[in-house]
């Protein structure tokens, strides 16, 4: 894992997209490491709307996934595996369909799904190293 690549506090959270979109290259699937209240969700608003996302972000803790549309018409999928008890329920959910249809795909809790991430998954890792703080590390 690299060490930390980016810094910064709520009022920088448009920046800390904009970077990690930057960081992300050909892969279409990033994963979003980082205890309960670390700011994945929060983030992931912010790179939605960093897209242009014109539909409503929030957290598809109940329904799974959650599909978005940006103005230019593509498709965004946020999942969010913290409900999940088993793998079946992510077979059952098809989400290789999602992972392999060059949509962007944004995952909460990919630890729980480890062994079904493609190969070129963009792993992110935020910490909280103090209050209003975070880091993220690329891996």
């Amino acid at each position: 894992m690299q060490k930390v690549a980016f810094s910064y506090t709520l009022a920088q959270l448009r920046q800390a997209a904009e970077w990690l979109l930057s960081q992300m290259g050909e892969r279409k699937v990033l994963a979003f490491y980082g205890q309960m209240g670390a700011g994945k969700t929060t983030l992931i608003k912010e790179i939605c709307r960093a897209l242009h996302v014109t539909d409503n972000v929030t957290s598809p803790t109940f329904a799974l996934i959650n599909e978005y549309h940006t103005a230019g018409g593509k498709k965004v999928f946020h999942f969010d595996f913290y409900r999940i008890k088993n793998l079946e329920e992510a077979y059952d959910l098809g989400y290789d369909e999602y992972f392999d249809s060059g949509a962007l795909c944004l995952v909460e809790w990919p630890e729980l799904v480890e062994e079904l991430l493609p190969e070129n998954v963009l792993r992110i890792h935020i910490e909280v190293p103090s209050e209003g703080e975070r880091a993220i590390s690329l891996s």
